[in-house]
């Protein structure tokens, strides 16, 4: 698991578990479920840093799609229409791509963890 030693393996699972029927993720809630919502800034950077897994400083759809694999290999990918949701949470500019600074991915933490909702 890419984020072992980061997340509590038990808080993964039931996130995971939570989602794992087609159009039920839910960013916001599977944030809080695995713990990521309650990491810093830092600890978030490293985050993306291994959902960008083409390392372009970036997270395109595609990696979007595979997004739950980065948690586990058996993971299923997200639908279309979660990936175009999650997507569009950080997406400030409408390029297609989630940036690591401004709104972006903090940005989609933050909701989840001061603001509650997007």
């Amino acid at each position: 698991m890419a984020f072992a030693g980061v997340l509590n393996d038990a808080e993964v699972k039931a996130a995971l578990d939570g989602c794992a029927a087609a159009d039920s993720f839910d960013y916001k809630k599977f944030f809080k479920a695995c713990g990521l919502a309650s990491k810093s800034a830092d600890e978030v950077k490293k985050a993306f840093a291994i959902i960008d897994q083409d390392n372009s400083g970036f997270i395109e759809e595609e990696e979007l799609k595979l997004f739950l694999q980065n948690f586990s290999a058996s993971a299923r990918a997200l639908t279309d229409k979660e990936t175009k949701t999650f997507l569009s949470a950080g997406d400030s500019d409408g390029d297609g791509k989630i940036g690591v600074d401004g709104k972006s991915f903090l940005y989609i933490f933050e909701c989840n963890t001061t603001l509650g909702t997007h």
